[in-house]
């Protein structure tokens, strides 16, 4: 699969995810937020909270579970790209924030609040 493939794919089941939270009653506030750094998939916000979101797809569980693809690099990048964001949009430094985590497997959404 190219990379170009790999993005759109990457993009539905964000949108998916997106569309979860909503209905959870969070508010999206951003979708696919880069800097240098990398990016984040989704920002949201959960009450007081301002939530960042990974999202990880695997078609089958055969390629392993998609949660398992977030490790303790990744959630480090994660955090990061979160200090950027906060810091552009001039958020203060009080701003209560968390780390979720969505895996999709096949068509199943997995969500866990606090994830790392």
């Amino acid at each position: 699969m190219n990379a170009n493939n790999k993005r759109t794919t990457g993009s539905h089941y964000e949108q998916q995810v997106a569309a979860f939270l909503e209905k959870q009653g969070f508010e999206i506030l951003e979708m696919n937020f880069r800097c240098k750094s990398g990016e984040i998939d989704i920002i949201a916000r959960d009450g007081s909270y301002l939530v960042f979101v990974e999202v990880k797809y695997r078609r089958s569980r055969t390629a392993g579970n998609a949660l398992e693809a977030i490790d303790a690099r990744k959630a480090a990048q994660v955090r990061r790209i979160a200090q950027v964001y906060l810091y552009q949009k001039r958020y203060p430094e009080t701003t209560p924030c968390r780390f979720d985590a969505a895996g999709v497997n096949g068509t199943t959404i997995t969500y866990i609040k606090n994830a790392f």
